[in-house]
């Protein structure tokens, strides 16, 4: 056995496994996936596809895997900057997932080949697009075989998507419960009876649901049919179509227009950007977290130096037009993603390793926490020393906006509860932060009473 295990997520495939060398990820092709590893590469299919960003590219290197007999190849590819899931992603992100797995599984069926599986897990944001990691999902297609991964594009995809765009956004965090996709028995209870005259949502969700359950526990007694290439591609396009008339449009939500409903000041608010650009630029960080990031308008300002800046909020209207306006400007260096940081992704999948914790994709070079304590300290009753270790786990340096009682946002939050926060002031912030942060700078933001602190993760300073 290799020194480098397999990374915790990579552990099911006989065909291959990741895992790292010196930091670096490397991906081992074993004698099963050997046959599809060449057909892939003979195709034609990897060039087209790495070609239209659809899949991620690689290099083949020295394995230096000794003891492994059944090694093939040893390969490198492109590492995203940070992993994402799809209980994070946006209605829009995740139909663009869904969209550019058809659109893999369509190329590859022109060329002999096939998905052996369509989970959105495969699936990252490179460059602000979806793209495939999985080398090793794309096998040689065995004639007459219908496309085994069928099932599983409806549970990861389509299902959760139709819950999300005609009944509530928020049902895509049922995601986060179901790792292997969204249940079809449950999705098509979940749907409105309108939703059986879409016909690919009846066939596709309804019918498939019931044909599930009619053979749960059960053997086929059914001979099964030889599929052809042209119906699977007439399957690819019939999801296609069920997949892109799916519509969510943002609205009504609390945080989505909060720049239009605040008090800061045309001044403030370019005081605050010329702070985010300076921040950024004495820093020189590789990756940045902005953490409440609505819309992103100070991610940008971030990412504008050349940082490869993940931009959470919690409202789902933010993060989809935070997407849109990334998608729409081709702003490569931008990822926003769900979360709510009272209960951020927790560990998940076999053993709670599969998929990772939020602070466990950490620490980035720098986080943004702009206008966020007073949400995380008054509307999540969280002490002010536990949001400081948080964001000590979170990033090696900081920027944090106070914002004090007096603050308008601040009395809108306590109109519906009793204040019990009589340690919420400045300087019960500036002692609890003053724990593992070194304060560097104090800057009052022009035309208000807030305050921003630049601040460095002391372990970091010894």
């Amino acid at each position: 056995m290799p020194p480098e295990a397999p990374l915790a997520s990579s552990f099911r495939d006989p065909a291959g496994f990741v895992f790292r060398r010196d930091g670096v990820l490397h991906r081992a092709i074993l004698a099963p996936g050997r046959a599809h590893y060449n057909r892939l590469m003979s195709s034609g299919l990897y060039e087209e596809l790495t070609a239209a960003g659809l899949l991620v590219p690689h290099e083949e290197v020295p394995s230096g895997l000794e003891g492994r007999e059944d090694l093939y190849k040893l390969i490198r590819p492109e590492e995203i900057p940070f992993i994402s899931y799809p209980y994070e992603w946006s209605f829009s992100q995740l139909q663009d997932a869904a969209l550019a797995t058809l659109e893999i599984e369509r190329r590859a069926l022109l060329r002999g080949l096939s998905l052996v599986d369509a989970s959105a897990y495969n699936i990252q944001f490179r460059r602000g697009r979806p793209v495939l990691i999985d080398t090793l999902s794309l096998r040689q297609a065995v004639e007459g075989e219908p496309w085994t991964a069928y099932r599983q594009y409806c549970q990861h995809f389509l299902a959760p998507l139709a819950v999300m765009a005609l009944r509530d956004v928020r049902l895509g965090q049922l995601l986060r419960v179901h790792l292997d996709g969204l249940p079809l028995d449950l999705a098509a209870s979940l749907l409105p009876l309108g939703s059986r005259r879409r016909v690919s949502l009846l066939l596709h969700l309804h019918l498939h649901a019931r044909s599930q359950k009619r053979y749960e526990g059960r053997e086929a007694a059914v001979t099964r049919r030889k599929v052809g290439r042209q119906a699977l591609l007439g399957l690819v396009d019939s999801l296609e179509s069920g997949t892109r008339k799916l519509r969510w449009r943002p609205a009504g939500t609390e945080w989505a227009d909060y720049y239009e409903d605040t008090n800061y000041t045309a001044d403030g608010l370019a005081d605050k950007r010329r702070a985010v650009e300076s921040f950024v630029a004495d820093v020189r960080p590789k990756t940045v977290w902005d953490l409440g990031g609505n819309v992103g308008t100070f991610s940008r300002a971030a990412a504008a130096a050349g940082a490869e800046v993940v931009s959470f909020d919690i409202d789902p209207a933010c993060v989809e037009r935070n997407y849109l306006r990334v998608r729409a400007g081709k702003e490569p260096n931008i990822l926003p993603l769900l979360m709510d940081l009272a209960n951020p992704s927790p560990a998940a999948g076999w053993e709670n390793m599969e998929r990772l914790a939020f602070l466990e994709r950490g620490p980035a070079d720098a986080v943004l926490a702009l206008a966020l304590i007073h949400h995380l300290a008054i509307g999540n009753n969280v002490p002010l020393a536990r949001a400081a270790r948080f964001f000590a786990r979170a990033g090696r340096t900081l920027l944090i906006e106070f914002v004090p009682k007096s603050d308008s946002q601040v009395k809108r939050l306590l109109v519906t509860r009793e204040d019990i926060f009589d340690r919420y002031t400045q300087d019960d912030f500036e002692r609890a932060f003053s724990g593992p942060f070194e304060i560097l700078r104090r800057l009052p933001l022009a035309g208000s009473e807030r305050t921003l602190y630049v601040m460095a993760r002391k372990t970091d300073r010894a």
